[in-house]
């Protein structure tokens, strides 16, 4: 907010004549005047005239501020705890703020009060009080394993009724940026953590290789399936080929009945024609004897020379000759000489070969 006698900003107050003074506040600036003790003007951007003798101007800024805090509070398991975060507000009723705490301006411009500077400090206390109460219910761990409940207990808390909007004020933002027990605390914590961290490190371990073996287990329980499966098929396999084997040779066997039985037949009928063979045979045997017989007991008495000489007719000259060739060794002793001609010999030997041709 600028000041000044003659619309200048710079000019000393002190150089300000008859009393008047100039003021121009800023939009996020919310001016008040009281004369004789009465508001006369109020609002934000405010640009006037005023006599200071009986003047008072209160300014109360509208911009966010931000509040950084850090405390230490005890946990529900009692073990200290630092919190450290951030809170940030900003005036949403000026006149309520104006009525509990002075904001009233100098003729120089500067607060006449301390009370601008002390705002910030009570809401970093309204925010203790509401975060101690949360604090002392629940244990160091729940605390650091997760803040947002936290914010979100304290935001509420301070939202309501007999919170910030008591004092004029509304809440933009409270954040935490950080819970930290103590250094003793926090290595006995780390060291746990430690500890289970290892111990899932171990369990992890211990359950990949478990798993490795049962995924062995199951391999190797595939590839005794696998055998199995392929020796089943290998006996189907040789169990068809036995079948098959077997139909042949009972097929085989079955050839060789039937062929057993057609020799059998054959014999038979062999056997049959042998006795029939041989029984015309002794009939035609007993036929010749018979006639034979009757020829000799016909020619019984008959002188021999007589029935050679009866055969001559009947005989070829081969025959003849021989019959001559046997009379003439017969009569060898008186036969001196005997001469054979080629001739006669070529037609004996011709005689003998040609049967021998047919």
């Amino acid at each position: 907010m600028a000041w000044s006698c003659n619309l200048t900003i710079d000019r000393p107050w002190s150089h300000c004549m008859f009393g008047y003074r100039y003021v121009k506040a800023s939009p996020s600036t919310y001016v008040l005047q009281y004369k004789n003790g009465k508001p006369v003007r109020q609002g934000t951007g405010l640009t006037f005239w005023y006599f200071a003798p009986s003047t008072t101007l209160v300014s109360i800024p509208l911009e966010s501020v931000d509040a950084p805090f850090m405390f230490r509070e005890v946990s529900s398991d009692f073990q200290e705890v630092t919190v450290q975060g951030q809170v940030t507000y900003r005036v949403a009723e000026p006149l309520t703020l104006a009525g509990l705490m002075n904001f009233t301006l100098k003729p120089n411009g500067d607060f006449a009060a301390e009370d601008p500077t002390k705002l910030p400090q009570r809401v970093v206390n309204a925010v203790q009080v509401q975060l101690r109460s949360v604090l002392q219910g629940q244990p160091l761990q729940e605390l650091l394993r997760n803040a947002e409940p936290l914010v979100q207990v304290v935001r509420q808390g301070l939202q309501r009724a007999d919170g910030l909007p008591s004092l004029g004020l509304e809440l933009v933002n409270l954040s935490i940026l950080a819970i930290k027990p103590n250094p003793e605390t926090a290595r006995a914590l780390e060291a746990q953590v430690r500890e289970q961290i290892l111990k899932q490190a171990d369990d992890a371990t211990y359950l990949r290789r478990n798993a490795a073996i049962e995924q062995e287990r199951a391999v190797k329980e595939n590839e005794l399936n696998t055998e199995i499966a392929v020796e089943a098929k290998k006996r189907q396999i040789r169990e068809a080929q036995l079948e098959a084997e077997r139909s042949v040779l009972a097929k085989r066997q079955a050839i060789q009945d039937e062929e057993m039985a057609g020799r059998t037949a054959l014999e038979e009928k062999n056997k049959l024609l042998t006795a029939l063979r041989a029984a015309n045979a002794q009939t035609q045997a007993d036929a010749s004897a018979y006639a034979v017989a009757a020829t000799v007991r016909a020619v019984q008495g008959v002188d021999a020379k007589i029935l050679q000489a009866l055969m001559v007719g009947q005989a070829d000259p081969g025959t003849l000759i021989a019959q001559a060739f046997q009379s003439l060794a017969e009569n060898a002793s008186r036969i001196g000489e005997l001469n054979i001609s080629p001739d006669l010999l070529q037609q004996l030997t011709q005689q003998r070969q040609r049967p021998a041709k047919d």
